[in-house]
């Protein structure tokens, strides 16, 4: 299935039904009296959480969502049916943003989570609804009001608890294979990685946490080089940052600067990641040379948690999959007893989604517009002109 994590849909509520005009007259009421019945809501258009999807591309199909519209009222103060509302399943982890406003109108979290989209048209009147003491033949009915019209911004933003950051060929998603059930792509070749990758990491009976895989980032990713940061904000949501550096590199290249430019590649999409914990981690230690590398990698970030692994033979592989799930553990524990470290996490997320907003709406990577090319000038006498400068 092909992934897709952005869409754009034409979300259509339904109208109101309108009020009805109509009198009642029998043998025994003679002058009769009003008895149009009111007309029904349009139906919502609301979007559900699907556990079960992990992509948007249903949407680069079906692009208009619509729900039916109320019906109208009829006599003997009839009240017409409600408009059934369309329920949209969309993959969890997916934020609503409004094309015209550019503002998110939501998120959805869970599965079974709803988000209203477009409000459905309130109902009409009947002349019924008019009546009174001293009006009591109104001939005054209301029209269904229309229901409200979005086109909607889709994106998909995979929820996790552990990212891998580093660059191509880094052994990112030779660890997730190795951690999980996933099975992405391996090979000797950079950018092996295309799309996002999720696995499921069980530590042990009961403890278990969500590892995602991004494309990696080379340096001058923000000015639109390799794939840019298009699925940064992947790792949005994550509560820990794994960063890892390949520690036999085969080209002479220094993992020691190449750390700090993809860091600062980071911050630059957000700077709220400055808030995230990253923890280095130097793979490939099954090569010869790599302990040396390793120890320049340990000496650059002192400040922070270290690991040296090999994936390929499982080198340190537990001890770093059991100090994550420990991290996680801890980090769950104090978002539901600490209210002011919840608050910061929430201001957190609140800064990040902006810069993934405002990401999102950039002309292009590079910074620039596109422009259409110009048609040839013809002249007058319909003779293209092609101007040479020598």
């Amino acid at each position: 299935m092909q992934f897709v994590d952005e869409a754009v849909i034409d979300a259509e509520a339904g109208n109101g039904g309108d009020g009805c005009l109509s009198f009642h007259r029998a043998r025994n009421l003679p002058k009769g009296g009003p008895d149009g019945g009111n007309g029904g809501n349009g139906g919502d258009v609301r979007l559900i959480g699907d556990a079960a999807l992990n992509t948007l591309v249903d949407f680069r199909f079906q692009r208009r969502c619509r729900a039916a519209n109320g019906r109208p009222g009829g006599s003997r103060e009839r009240t017409g049916a409600n408009g059934e509302a369309l329920l949209v399943p969309v993959p969890v982890g997916t934020s609503i943003v409004d094309e015209e406003t550019r503002t998110t109108i939501g998120e959805v979290r869970q599965s079974g989570e709803t988000c209203l989209v477009a409000r459905g048209g309130q109902r009409g009147f009947g002349n019924a609804h008019f009546k009174s003491s001293t009006n009591r033949a109104p001939r005054r009915t209301t029209p269904g009001r229309p229901g409200e019209r979005r086109r909607l911004r889709l994106a998909l933003q995979v929820i996790a608890d552990v990212g891998l950051l580093g660059m191509p060929n880094a052994g990112k998603s030779t660890l997730i294979s190795r951690a999980s059930a996933s099975r992405p792509k391996i090979a000797d070749y950079p950018f092996t990685t295309l799309i996002p990758n999720l696995g499921v990491v069980r530590v042990g009976q009961d403890a278990s946490f969500v590892m995602a895989d991004v494309p990696g980032l080379i340096p001058g990713a923000a000015a639109g080089a390799g794939l840019g940061f298009r699925f940064l904000k992947h790792l949005s949501r994550t509560r820990l940052l794994l960063h890892l550096v390949d520690a036999s590199p085969i080209d002479g290249r220094d993992p020691v600067a190449e750390a700090k430019g993809i860091e600062e590649e980071l911050f630059a999409y957000s700077a709220a990641f400055r808030d995230r914990p990253i923890w280095m981690v130097a793979t490939k230690m099954d090569v010869t040379g790599a302990d040396s590398v390793a120890e320049r990698l340990r000496a650059a970030f002192a400040d922070r948690p270290w690991h040296a692994i090999s994936a390929a033979t499982g080198q340190g592989v537990d001890a770093l999959l059991g100090a994550a799930m420990a991290h996680v553990s801890r980090h769950r524990e104090r978002l539901a007893a600490d209210a002011k470290f919840a608050a910061r996490e929430a201001e957190s997320a609140r800064r990040m989604g902006a810069d993934v907003l405002e990401h999102t709406y950039r002309p292009n990577q590079t910074g620039t517009r596109r422009r259409r090319p110009e048609p040839p000038d013809r002249g007058a006498a319909g003779v293209e002109v092609v101007y040479r400068r020598d």
